[in-house]
């Protein structure tokens, strides 16, 4: 099973690639912004930029008075190995590793200054940094502006409605978590990070209260009312944290020994002793991450699909971009036929093993599927009062006499039903696992490298193909659970029949007495279910025989079948296009192209986790 550090590093690698892509705006809804990520919202001078340092473990935000933060700035953690050396990168400077980190906070201020000059104006342009350390957690925060309630001098009096739109524009997007962060030396009530916070996630579930400050309120207080939730109620744990002192960042104190300094805090502390495993910066990292990785889990489904629209438009791009003219020789016929033999070597490689690959196929009829029929919801449909249910309306007005012939074709055929769902997610995946063969194998044809609209017509060729024998095998995995239901295995239910009935009755006096009782129903919902784990054991075997028999087989057999009798017929200029592209269509088809990779990539490696 995937770890949960694993998970939300893909999603960390998958977000980052969309950014260098400039995959994280325009219509509708991005991957980026599909993939969940923690917002961190509050007011300012809140202790927001302390919360984050304590976080990574590493002081390298600026500091200040007034609007220090006025870009926001999306920071992905990433987790190494121990005794490896910190770094951080920046999108906007990507050749660069800086390891001081005072030179991050350098170069934060330098690229807010860049966009913004040196006024206090605010731009919702991100910056994009990455920190690699061993003393991190797998985690996407996005730094936001502070919350203010006033103008300062400098600044234009729409500035508090600008910062407050822009925090709006993260938090309000339902895979948004919020980290609202608010000082225990302040009201509760009047924290504008709750009261935002309210107002876009009123259920509180995607909402987690980080209380800042609790060694600075005044003696004899606590905030305990807040932590315990009496005062403000969340879904989720408040989680109290204490910041280093001024006397501690003047004098540059560590992040590690301030780590440690905020856990002998809690520990000591007689108000918050007993609450001292749940509280501090480092639990509150853990937290984040073990709740990032449950939405993220929760999320596959739609994340999928929008990954499978987005290929859909993005090869309709491709397939508008068109082809370019060239003059061509009759001998080009050959060569490019030379270089479709040459990829489907490769790609017979890797069916047959001699390059990886091809073992993901018998993953999917080992692993997959036989997960995928464990969890058919047998026990729900064949429930007492389903079976009750379903009988009851199979006899109609008429109750059967003897044995309710219909109301058992009506729950093994609505039992049956339910694999055809796994039998078409068996093809659906072999397809997926072909279609990266064939992306794989045009990658690894040394021939191909220098035609790239030969590849891409192979790689439409063979996508097209292998739509045809998709649809093929789901047609036929398809008959096949047709055909359980189309004729039902009577001797089966002869031998029923014949077994004498093993549930003790001593009131029973007659062979039907009980017909219409608990016992009755539940006899028949048993019969049904060994009847259904008979058929799931026969598809079981017979599903992925069919799937290699129309897909994997037709695939080493004839995937470019159809282009070579298209080739043939093509005119000499039109081969010749095949051979050649103006450089701004191959600049323009690599982008669509790196997106088209980036997705296909998301999408086998988020379906790869969400079948474990």
């Amino acid at each position: 099973m995937a770890t949960m550090e694993s998970l939300i590093g893909l999603v960390n690698r998958i977000q980052r690639a969309c950014t260098v892509l400039g995959d994280h705006g325009g219509e509708g809804m991005s991957l980026w912004e599909a993939l969940p990520s923690v917002a961190v919202v509050g007011g300012q001078s809140s202790g927001k930029s302390s919360v984050l340092e304590s976080v990574v473990g590493r002081d390298f935000l600026p500091r200040g008075s007034g609007i220090v933060t006025r870009r926001p700035l999306v920071l992905q953690l990433h987790k190494t190995d121990e005794g490896r050396a910190e770094y951080a990168e920046f999108l906007h400077a990507p050749k660069k590793k800086f390891s001081d980190f005072a030179s991050v906070r350098k170069e934060i201020s330098d690229e807010t200054d860049r966009i913004t000059g040196k006024s206090k104006q605010i731009s919702n342009i991100p910056i994009h940094l990455s920190i690699y350390s061993p003393n991190v957690v797998n985690l996407t925060l996005i730094d936001l502006p502070g919350l203010t309630k006033v103008a300062v001098e400098g600044q234009p009096e729409s500035i508090v409605e600008d910062i407050e739109n822009m925090v709006r524009t993260y938090v309000e997007k339902p895979n948004c978590i919020i980290l609202a962060i608010s000082p225990a030396n302040q009201d509760i009530a009047t924290s504008d990070a709750i009261k935002l916070a309210r107002e876009v996630d009123p259920s509180g579930e995607r909402t987690f209260g980080v209380l800042t400050k609790l060694d600075l309120m005044d003696k004899g207080t606590n905030a305990l009312d807040v932590l315990e939730g009496r005062s403000y109620r969340l879904q989720h744990p408040w989680v109290g944290i204490v910041n280093r002192s001024q006397a501690d960042i003047n004098k540059n104190v560590d992040m590690i020994i301030a780590r440690k300094k905020e856990r002998e805090y809690f520990e000591t502390s007689p108000e918050y002793g007993h609450l001292a495993h749940k509280m501090g910066s480092e639990y509150l990292a853990k937290l984040l991450s073990q709740h990032l990785e449950r939405v993220i889990r929760q999320r596959i489904p739609s994340i999928i699909a929008l990954i499978n629209k987005t290929i859909d438009e993005l090869n309709a791009e491709l397939d508008r971009i068109g082809r370019p003219i060239a003059v061509d020789s009759g001998a080009q016929l050959y060569t490019i036929l030379e270089m479709c033999r040459a990829f489907d070597r490769v790609f017979k490689e890797h069916l047959d093993g001699g390059r990886p690959g091809g073992d993901r196929i018998y993953g999917v009829f080992d692993h997959q599927l036989p997960a995928a029929l464990k969890k058919l919801p047998f026990d729900r449909h064949l429930s007492l009062k389903n079976v009750q249910k379903v009988v009851s309306e199979a006899d109609g007005y008429q109750p059967h006499l003897i044995a309710p012939e219909q109301g058992y074709r009506r729950l093994i055929d609505g039992s049956i039903s339910y694999f055809k769902g796994p039998a078409e997610a068996s093809v659906d995946a072999v397809h997926f696992v072909l279609k990266e063969l064939v992306r794989k194998s045009i990658a690894e044809t040394e021939e191909l490298k220098r035609f790239p609209t030969l590849q891409s017509d192979i790689a439409a060729a063979a996508t097209e193909a292998l739509e045809r024998f998709r649809d093929e095998s789901r047609k036929t995995v398809l008959r096949l659970v047709d055909m359980e239901s189309s004729y039902l295995t009577v001797d089966f239910f002869r031998k029923l029949h014949m077994e004498p009935d093993k549930t003790p009755n001593p009131n029973q006096t007659a062979p039907n007495a009980d017909r219409y009782t608990d016992n009755h129903f539940r006899r028949i919902g048993s019969n049904v279910s060994s009847y259904i784990g008979m058929v799931c054991d026969t598809l079981k075997n017979s599903i992925p025989k069919a799937v290699v028999y129309c897909q994997v087989r037709e695939a080493k057999r004839s995937l470019l079948n159809q282009f070579y009798v298209q080739v043939g017929k093509r005119e000499k200029e039109r081969l010749g296009a095949m051979l050649d592209e103006d450089p701004a269509l191959m600049e323009r088809r690599t982008t669509i192209a790196k997106r088209l990779e980036l997705y296909k990539s998301a999408r086998d490696e988020i379906d790869s986790v969400a079948w474990k």
